[in-house]
């Protein structure tokens, strides 16, 4: 299962780590993602959303009654 949000479709971005001694090595900066209980057209799931799709409300939550 990919670390990618299903709903913008962010994923892991890949860059360098730089120590004080200029030694570089690879690496990558994985997105926030959260599983969280959705509305996927007519059905409640369970998707992995980015926070910035939760915080920006393109995520639609289950009423609770």
């Amino acid at each position: 299962m990919a670390r990618r949000c299903e709903i913008c479709g962010k994923g892991p971005q890949f860059g360098n780590t730089i120590s004080h001694a200029h030694n570089v090595s690879r690496r990558r900066w994985n997105p926030n993602l959260q599983r969280v209980r959705a509305v996927v057209g007519k059905t409640i799931r369970k998707i992995r959303v980015c926070t910035q799709c939760l915080k920006s409300g393109r995520v639609q939550k289950p009423a609770i009654h």
